[in-house]
């Protein structure tokens, strides 16, 4: 089975990355429909990472010494590709992404990515910022990506009320687009699978 990761990055309170994903995971599990491919929510949220605080670079291959490290770790690396859900933060990815990305080094290599971002333009920059890194982590990532536009693709009752989130309007060719995005993300995550076994496990105890 192809597993795939639907990364947030946002640890913001009151974020719109929950409501972007849902939209997200609800499109994809009809696309996907009938398939073998796992997808699942990987949320940078959920494992409380400080600033990056292991004592050597990951791409040293030294064992990790935090438990938030290692579970980390576990959890990437049990994957075959990942989508980026980012959201666009001063023409660049919101800085818990970053420092998530940086925890690790061996567990990203040879998977395949696709990305969703948001924001005012689309999360165009954002998304920009993360094939470069992406690309250093020898991560595969897909051309086509999806950019949900705040004031296109989401709707609030007041947009003047800084306390309306909003809600996901997304027009149908964002569904569409989505699909085909998930399609190149499978093929390739699948391509790759005999260099990430090739590449071997990656150090996850201290």
């Amino acid at each position: 089975m192809t597993r795939l990761a639907l990364i947030i990055g946002s640890t913001r309170p009151r974020r719109r990355s929950d409501f972007v994903a849902a939209w997200v995971e609800e499109t994809a599990r009809r696309h996907l429909a009938g398939s073998v491919i796992d997808f699942e929510r990987l949320d940078v949220a959920d494992f409380g990472l400080p600033l990056l605080d292991e004592p050597y670079p990951a791409a040293y291959g030294m064992p990790y010494r935090h438990e938030h490290t290692r579970r980390w770790s576990e959890a990437v690396a049990s994957y075959d590709g990942f989508v980026f859900l980012t959201a666009e933060h001063n023409r660049g990815i919101p800085a818990s992404l970053k420092n998530a990305i940086d925890y690790l080094y061996g567990e990203w290599a040879h998977r395949a990515a696709g990305f969703v971002g948001f924001g005012g333009s689309g999360g165009v920059n954002a998304i920009a910022q993360l094939r470069g890194v992406c690309a250093e982590l020898r991560v595969a990532a897909v051309r086509p990506q999806v950019e949900l536009g705040a004031f296109t693709d989401m709707a609030t009752d007041d947009p003047a009320d800084v306390d309306d989130l909003g809600r996901m309007a997304a027009r149908e060719h964002q569904a569409a687009a989505l699909g085909g995005m998930l399609d190149e993300v499978v093929a390739l995550a699948e391509a790759l699978r005999p260099l990430r076994e090739a590449h071997g496990p990656v150090p996850a105890d201290a």
